[in-house]
């Protein structure tokens, strides 16, 4: 999103950066250990607008040394995006938290 002046306002969820690509939204720092990848796999028409009806929901290393395979720790599929942004926030929550 733009503002007037042109500069872009960053999206944040519970305190953390989203980015949003096509169908591919990044939850959290890549300069953290941890990120969330979410996939829109699916959606329907509502009025004029595409809703999410099945996410990919991935727990990710950072590491740019790992293959992206690898960086995979967990990963799960939920109905909606609602649903997919809760368990994101709970993962990366507590993975950042684990030490």
């Amino acid at each position: 999103m733009a503002n007037a002046a042109g500069s872009k306002e960053m999206l944040e969820y519970r305190g953390r950066p989203l980015r949003r690509k096509d169908n591919i939204l990044y939850y959290g720092s890549m300069s953290d250990k941890y990120i969330i990848m979410m996939q829109i796999t699916d959606s329907k028409k509502v009025d004029d607008m595409d809703v999410a009806t099945r996410v990919s929901v991935q727990l990710q290393l950072t590491d740019p040394d790992l293959k992206s395979r690898d960086r995979v720790v967990k990963k799960t599929e939920k109905s909606g995006l609602y649903a997919a942004m809760d368990v994101a926030a709970v993962w990366l929550e507590r993975a950042l938290s684990a030490k």
